[in-house]
Order: C-alpha cells, then structure tokens, then sequence
C-alpha cells in the first residue's frame, strides 16, 4: 500500500477549484490506483482535517500537436474532497 504522500501528488490551484474551496471542497491530482478510503486516509493524515466525501475522476490525457508530431498528454486521476464543517487547509492560501 503506498504512502500518504505517494497518493497525493500535488494541489490543483484553477479558478474553478478556487471558487469550489467556498464550499468546503478541495481538488487535488491523486495516484491513479488509489480507492476513496485510501485518498481519505490519506488527506486526513497528511492535512489533519476531517473528510465527509470523496469524488474521483479519470482525466484522458489531451491531443497535442508539434508540427507534424501528434501525441497525448498523460492520463490522471483527479479527487475532490468535501472536508467537515469548520475544517480547512491551509496550503492553498486561504
């Protein structure tokens, strides 16, 4: 079972996540083998907060071309997490 910190790769900080933090919720870019338990355990340790709700989606890595070459970007796994009334994180500048 991975670490915590292996299942967490990093914050995603866009407009619409910004305005989704009003809400309670937090985006972040997950390890694509993690469960629900597993990205909540894992908030939970790394953060110390209470998580009440985890939402997961497969992101398809975008076509991009450079001239004649075309390839993907990679394939990712995006969690948002609903954190209990009155908890917050502190990493993302609120």
């Amino acid at each position: 079972m991975p670490t915590p910190h292996e299942i967490i790769i990093r914050p995603l900080v866009t407009e619409k996540n910004t305005l989704l933090m009003e809400k309670n919720k937090y985006c972040f870019e997950v390890l694509r083998t993690a469960s629900k338990p597993e990205i909540k355990h894992a908030v939970e340790t790394i953060f110390d907060v209470t998580v009440t709700r985890v939402h997961t989606m497969n992101v398809r890595g975008k076509l991009k071309r450079r001239g004649r070459a075309t390839g993907y970007t990679r394939d990712w796994k995006k969690a948002i997490v609903t954190l209990a009334p009155g908890d917050q994180i502190e990493i993302f500048g609120s």
